[in-house]
């Protein structure tokens, strides 16, 4: 029986100093990748992973390069191993390596692209702090409270908004500081289990980062995005993306549109699911194992586990 490997690509937040290191210490291949991105945009990106703490690097505009970097080694390292993507889909920045992996940008591309949509973004959230008497805006995840009443409560308050739609135990809202500060609250008051403040950088995936959303589309204008080779999704639409023209429509769309991961999630699941000449095995493919454990949580975790790569240990494992 053929094997197939699902990747699954993490987003802002699942940075952390240190990663991946051990794995560019093993692995020549994934190394290059690292010095292949210094020699694109100029950053130092051993020391911007290694070096860099946690409040320098949870900025968007080193978060989102690092983890991208992250995630691009470790596909080559995988690739060492003849272990290669026959569908990929990434959470809200993870779009970009997701792009990569279906053919869809080129590695110079994706890189170039990922460091000026931090850069863009980052503007934005500093604006919007020195709006709101320095209050950095932000994002938190409501645990144990249904999507729709979260909805609900977003939709009631000025400048919130549900954001992403991680699974049926967790959604993420989107705001200014004193507004997540209220929902937080009334999410807690109407049954939420815990309510989280991210360690990301902004308001994404609402109509606050559309000033980004502005500047990005047109720095996208002379971008080459091709047609998917493999099977790809969007966090904009929650399906398959068919052409080149989606997926920078996406991308775009992408800063200002809720995070549909449980519907990618489902269309992903139904393939694997319906593929009954294949083995296929699901990869959460960069730091962290937050998606890991989101898709345990959807109708297919029981059946087709995700296994989070992101160790050299963990490569050992495949």
């Amino acid at each position: 029986m053929a094997k197939k490997y699902a990747f699954l690509f993490p987003g802002q937040g699942a940075q952390a100093p240190g990663m991946i290191k051990d794995v560019a210490e093993n692995v020549p291949a994934a190394r290059k990748v690292i010095d292949d991105v210094f020699s694109i945009i100029d950053v130092d990106m051993a020391k911007l992973l290694w070096e860099t703490d946690a409040a320098v690097l949870s900025r968007s505009d080193n978060s989102q390069i690092a983890i991208t970097t992250a995630s691009l080694a470790l596909m080559a390292a995988l690739k060492e191993k003849n272990i290669v993507p026959s569908s990929a889909m990434g959470f809200s920045l993870g779009e970009f390596p997701a792009l990569y992996a279906a053919g869809v940008l080129s590695f110079e591309d994706v890189v170039k692209v990922v460091r000026e949509r931090g850069k863009i973004m980052q503007k934005v959230c500093e604006e919007i702090a020195s709006e709101n008497a320095g209050h950095a805006p932000g994002m938190s995840a409501i645990i144990g409270l249904p999507p729709g009443k979260v909805k609900e409560i977003a939709g009631g308050i000025k400048n919130v908004y549900a954001a992403n739609m991680n699974s049926v135990k967790q959604t993420v809202i989107s705001g200014t500081f004193d507004a997540l500060s209220e929902a937080e609250k009334k999410c807690t008051e109407a049954g939420a289990r815990r309510a989280l403040r991210l360690a990301v950088a902004g308001p994404f995936h609402c109509p606050l980062m559309q000033k980004a959303a502005d500047n990005f589309e047109k720095f996208l204008a002379d971008v080459t995005f091709n047609a998917p080779k493999i099977p790809l999704f969007s966090n904009v639409t929650g399906k398959e993306v068919l052409s080149c023209d989606e997926a920078k429509k996406s991308a775009v769309l992408h800063l200002t549109h809720p995070v549909l991961w449980t519907d990618e999630e489902n269309v992903l699941g139904g393939i694997i699911k319906s593929d009954s000449s294949s083995e296929w095995q699901v990869l959460e493919v960069g730091p962290g194992k937050v998606l890991s454990g989101l898709w345990r949580d959807s109708p297919f975790g029981a059946d087709y586990a995700s296994t989070p790569v992101n160790t050299f240990e963990t490569l050992g494992t495949l």
